[in-house]
């Protein structure tokens, strides 16, 4: 089991992963903690019936098991968290994928005391950075922007630096390995580096929108 966490591509990230998986002959099921989106050519099991979460699996490799949210949520057509718990799923496919985190669709974010919300079982947290946040104000460029200063020890109109970034994964402590997905140019990437020789994780940068992805370091 692998928790998706931050920002800037979360989903994007589990569906690539579900996809070379499958490729590979495995199943895999796709759930959330928090909230996501249907995955498009993916059958999503909204009830608790584990047979029906096999049937869906056997027939297409990758299933999303998820309900529908509530609230302002539910209404922009986002899923939930399914009645079966990855855990369970961990049962019923060889892999499964969590979304584990929300950031509003920023690029960057620091994390509350309540997140993110990684399940039990989970073996391992892969964070996701936007490099389009990179050299942003941070009170623009990330979400919860109070939280990101208080750990960086800067302001909101500073820039959100690689270092300042590093400076807030190496406080939080949340991850085993990271992806900078959004590199897109030479700027982007080298923005990566910088941030990559700051960590003591495993760091790969690339753009999951142009399937290019490569380990740093």
């Amino acid at each position: 089991m692998t928790s998706v966490i931050g920002s800037g591509g979360k989903s994007t990230l589990l569906a690539r992963l579900a996809e070379e998986l499958r490729a590979k002959g495995a199943t895999v099921a796709l759930a959330t903690t928090t909230h996501f989106m249907p995955f498009e050519g993916v059958a999503t099991v909204t009830g608790h019936d584990v047979d029906e979460v096999r049937a869906a699996l056997a027939a297409g490799g990758v299933a999303c098991v998820a309900a529908p949210a509530e609230g302002p949520a539910g209404a922009a057509g986002k899923l939930g968290p399914g009645a079966l718990a990855p855990a369970e799923l961990a049962r019923l496919a060889d892999y499964v994928l969590v979304e584990a985190d929300g950031s509003r669709r920023l690029p960057l974010k620091a994390h509350a005391a309540w997140e993110p919300v990684v399940p039990a079982g989970s073996t391992q947290s892969v964070l996701v950075v936007g490099a389009s946040g990179f050299g942003q104000p941070v009170r623009e460029a990330v979400h919860r922007p109070e939280r990101f200063c208080e750990l960086a020890r800067c302001s909101p109109d500073d820039a959100a630096t690689p270092d300042a970034v590093a400076a807030v994964i190496r406080a939080e402590g949340l991850t085993s390995r990271v992806m900078v997905n959004q590199c897109e140019d030479g700027l982007a990437l080298a923005y990566a580096r910088r941030l990559e020789a700051l960590l003591d994780v495993p760091v790969a940068a690339g753009s999951l929108r142009e399937g290019r992805l490569e380990r740093l370091g």
